[in-house]
């Protein structure tokens, strides 16, 4: 399957936002320069804990923060949300191509969504210290996406080629990946 085969329908996006939440996400962008944008994507989360654009604002807010505990955890959140709605298994490790075919038909835009968390998901655990976990990750968006549309592939091989020279970021030591 193509992944980059699709029309744009269904993209996580396109659903509408309560005006409150909208207005909470457009203060979270006006204050991220003063550093106070967490709070304003916090209320949102807390009024929309499942809705996809609230879980983009947080990841990125996490991650450009180099809060890569906390965008991991986002993560891990985007797709126990996303599986149920394309009918994949719970554990990202169990899918297989079967189960790609039949997401595809919830849609396409979305699948690429749920592997790019997951490819996200494998990238920050490198980056926490956890190489294996990652690595694992990695392989299983390699493996689903067999054209190497998302990108995992050259991520992956640069590691899988320098595993023995990659050292821990320093938070690594410390971090824990929760379940």
């Amino acid at each position: 399957m193509d992944l980059q085969d699709f029309n744009g329908d269904g993209l996580y996006f396109d659903e509408p936002l309560p005006a409150d939440i909208e207005a909470r996400l457009a203060a979270a962008a006006r204050q991220y320069s003063q550093g106070t944008a967490e709070r304003p994507l916090l209320e949102a989360w807390a009024l929309a804990p499942d809705n996809l654009c609230v879980l983009v604002g947080l990841y990125r807010f996490y991650y450009y923060q180099h809060r890569y505990m906390d965008a991991l955890d986002i993560a891990t959140r985007v797709m126990t949300i996303v599986a149920p709605r394309l009918a994949l298994p719970s554990a990202w490790n169990e899918i297989d191509d079967r189960h790609l075919m039949s997401a595809k038909e919830h849609g396409v835009g979305l699948l690429r969504f749920y592997l790019l968390a997951l490819k996200g998901a494998g990238y920050l655990c490198l980056r926490l210290g956890h190489f294996e976990k990652g690595k694992a990750m990695l392989a299983k968006v390699v493996e689903l996406d067999i054209d190497d549309r998302l990108g995992a592939r050259l991520l992956l091989d640069v590691v899988t080629a320098n595993t023995g020279q990659i050292l821990p970021f320093p938070t690594a030591a410390t971090a824990e990946i929760r379940p």
